[in-house]
């Protein structure tokens, strides 16, 4: 008997396996998303005693972005060769380290973007490789929803969290805080080991047919007969003989799938890092309090968790995920723009809400769009890739936006110009062509001759 494992895996119902492993992804995600926004809350205690120019400031948050660009293009390499699982372990166990080391011995400019850097080679693979994870477990049916639910809420419930110890612990405690907390990933970095699984297509891609049977047996118990009797043979059903470099992401199958997601990512991330890098700083400058500008981050990722879940609720039942994200990101550029002409304290609230449902919320549905058009030899470098060099953006965002406020008093021009990235990262998704299609049979983004 002859079983193909996307299929198995496309028509299998929702079980507490899959809840199980979604948990796990969002748990390793919570530190990515912790750590990736933690630095915004330094920028506050360490400008004078440092005495930082605001470009500096913005190289404070841009430094671990630098080191996320790195190993986000260079772990589809490990993640398509090695498997998800080891990947993501090799992160963890990076993060967890120069996240203390930052916490003990960060004590001036250098050193933090020093460890900062090394803190950002682990985080860079975090994150592609839970996308990609919870693309190849998740059911067809639910797919959007499902991976959102896995490490949407694990990243966005991180960055709330670092806002939260920002606004409450750092006055005590001092910035050090923020990181000794995020080496709590060592308890999570162990439970990894011996909990979390090859996911059935990857292990599948290298032989280990043993690996996928005991997955898709916990995945749909009700199949589990099927998939341990004697001369199962399993299939992937796509090809496993490509290396995956820029070549083929760059081939005729999947230029104009590549490019066009790499120059949105840039544009999106380079508003979205500019807002939450500098945003308590930034609205502190506006007039308000020190506590509603610190928690004016964990405003915006809180309404990016439900910005996600409707922006992938929508894929999922109209299939039509390009035209779904330049509407959110449309929406969120008039949210930005609104705050460069505008400052009062109540519209301040709502575009900043506004801001975080469109914007940081579609940059969730991206990512699954992204590893949904890809086949699963190629899908961790190109998610990689994609969010590799969308940090180019997220390093340039909070660094500008520093230029931009050293040149130009006030958050004016600062605002405009996250307003543009954004619709810039609109307009470019629209240019997205594929003709793949997906376990189903339908293509998952219409050719030229059925775009709308």
């Amino acid at each position: 008997m002859t079983i193909d494992v996307r299929e198995e895996i496309a028509v299998a119902p929702l079980r507490r396996y899959h809840v199980f492993l979604a948990a796990l992804i969002a748990l390793v995600v919570f530190f990515d998303g912790y750590d990736n926004f933690n630095p915004s809350y330094v920028i506050h205690y360490v400008s004078e005693p440092w005495h930082l120019r605001q470009g500096q400031a913005g190289l404070l948050v841009s430094s671990g972005l630098f080191g996320f660009m790195i190993s986000a293009l260079v772990q589809g390499a490990i993640s398509d060769r090695y498997g998800r699982r080891t990947s993501l372990l090799i992160g963890l166990w990076i993060a967890t380290f120069f996240s203390l080391a930052t916490a003990l011995f960060a004590n001036s400019f250098l050193t933090f973007c020093v460890f900062r850097l090394f803190t950002g080679l682990g985080l860079g693979i975090l994150l592609p490789v839970s996308v990609t994870y919870m693309n190849e477990v998740a059911p067809r049916r639910v797919r959007q929803t499902f991976s959102t639910w896995g490490w949407t809420l694990g990243f966005i419930g991180g960055a709330v969290a670092a806002s939260i110890v920002g606004v409450f612990l750092t006055p005590r405690f001092g910035w050090p805080v923020l990181f000794y907390l995020g080496s709590l990933s060592v308890v999570l970095a162990v439970a990894c080991h011996f909990l979390l699984p090859e996911t059935p297509q990857c292990s599948a891609m290298r032989g280990n047919m043993r690996d996928v049977a005991r997955v898709l047996a916990r995945l749909n118990p009700a199949r589990a007969a099927a998939y341990e009797s004697p001369g199962v043979t399993f299939v992937l059903g796509e090809p496993s003989d490509r290396v995956a470099s820029i070549p083929l992401l760059l081939s005729p199958r999947y230029r104009m799938i590549s490019l066009p997601l790499w120059a949105s990512a840039i544009f999106v991330l380079y508003g979205v890092y500019g807002i939450t890098g500098w945003i308590p700083t930034v609205m502190m400058q506006r007039g308000e309090t020190f506590a509603a500008s610190f928690s004016y981050g964990a405003l915006i990722m809180g309404s990016s968790f439900f910005g996600t879940l409707a922006c992938g609720y929508l894929a999922d039942r109209l299939g039509r995920s390009r035209e779904i994200l330049t509407v959110w990101w449309c929406a969120g550029a008039l949210c930005i723009t609104v705050l460069a002409l505008v400052n009062l304290h109540w519209l301040n609230v709502l575009c900043l809400a506004g801001a975080g449902f469109f914007i940081v919320g579609a940059q969730g549905g991206l990512n699954n769009f992204t590893a949904g058009l890809y086949d699963t030899e190629i899908r961790g470098t190109a998610v990689g890739f994609m969010l590799g060099f969308g940090r180019i953006g997220a390093v340039l965002g909070p660094y500008i936006s520093g230029l931009l406020q050293q040149a130009i008093p006030g958050s004016s021009a600062l605002f405009a110009s996250l307003g543009l990235a954004v619709l810039f990262g609109a307009l470019s998704v629209l240019f997205v062509r594929s003709g793949r299609p997906d376990n189903a049979g339908h293509a998952l983004v219409p050719g030229p001759a059925t775009a709308g």
